[in-house]
């Protein structure tokens, strides 16, 4: 078939249909490559459609409240900590850190408590808000390509659970590659196309623009200008996180041969029976259930969300760096 948007990695017009329904049984067509296996929403919607909705419907729409509550600060704040750990071996004193799609800025103030120059940017007003007025951190209101900054004055860009939501990954990482100083650090976390951890009808979500595999996020990260440096798999195998270092490559190859195949391939043995004969569709309520309870007892003592990200740095995080 040919779709109509073009592949934001190769730029072919040969695909082949995924999905028609999204996780909620809604209409969504869903296509893949054929030529390099990147999975997309077709047609891509409009950055104006997307400006409005990111902006005023988004997180109303998925976490169903325009500022963060203290259980999503205290989550957010756990997993910032990990972040900073999974990183700190590339990271210097004072380096500059720009945090694409920065929810409530949970990643931004810890960084910041540990005097890196880090900032945030989120196109939604609400959690924007919070981070600037609640958590007094610099954070620009807006789409990468609303933000100008000086060429070559950032250390590490990251950009977590972002991409996949944007019209046109490509051209936002070679928007980012500006900022960053040579053989500086992109760090990107998307969800796994080729995950088995959820049910099989929940794979595509609306909001989710663009699905990922591990050799298809690599290849964007070479076609825009980075070499890859690490990749890994969450341990369910539902999320991948990807650093890059800035780097000229020269010209690339962006086909990738075998991968639809290969993304096809694992759509297709992940059936509600394989899945409901695995531990994840009973171990994964109960951890979330966990989670949830866990998240309730930690928060019941904080009157701000910079109360609680102030205890999660002094018990998880050291007090200077490195």
């Amino acid at each position: 078939m040919t779709p109509r948007s073009p592949c934001n990695l190769c730029g072919a017009r040969e695909a082949q249909e995924v999905a028609r329904l999204d996780r909620h049984g809604k209409p969504l067509a869903t296509v893949i490559c054929r030529k390099c296996g990147l999975v997309w929403s077709d047609p891509v919607p409009t950055e104006e459609t997307l400006k409005k909705f990111y902006a005023e419907e988004y997180r109303l729409q998925y976490k169903g409240v325009s500022r963060p509550t203290p259980e999503h600060v205290y989550r957010a704040g756990k997993v910032a900590a990990q972040r900073f750990r999974h990183l700190k071996k590339l990271l210097k004193p004072g380096s500059v850190i720009i945090d694409v799609g920065s929810g409530g800025g949970e990643f931004v103030y810890l960084m910041r408590r540990l005097d890196f120059d880090a900032q945030g940017v989120q196109p939604h007003e609400g959690y924007a808000r919070y981070a600037q007025e609640e958590l007094g951190i610099p954070v620009h209101l807006g789409f990468v390509r609303d933000v100008r900054l000086p060429p070559a004055s950032c250390h590490m860009v990251t950009i977590y659970h972002a991409l996949e939501h944007m019209a046109s990954p490509s051209e936002v990482l070679e928007h980012v590659r500006e900022w960053l100083e040579p053989r500086g650090w992109l760090v990107i976390e998307v969800p796994n196309v080729e995950a088995t951890c959820q049910s099989p009808g929940h794979r595509f979500h609306r909001a989710h623009l663009y699905s990922f595999n591990p050799a298809s996020l690599r290849r964007l990260g070479e076609k825009t200008g980075f070499r890859p440096h690490r990749t890994d798999l969450s341990p369910d195998g539902g999320n991948i996180t990807a650093i890059f270092a800035k780097e000229n490559l020269g010209s690339i190859r962006t086909e990738i041969p075998g991968n639809c195949e290969r993304v096809m391939g694992v759509i297709r043995r992940h059936t509600l029976l394989r899945h409901f004969a695995s531990s994840h569709p009973y171990a994964r309520p109960l951890r979330k259930l966990q989670g949830r309870l866990q998240e309730k007892w930690a928060t019941r003592r904080f009157g701000s969300g910079k109360e609680l990200l102030d205890a999660i740095r002094s018990r998880e995080l050291p007090a200077h760096f490195p």
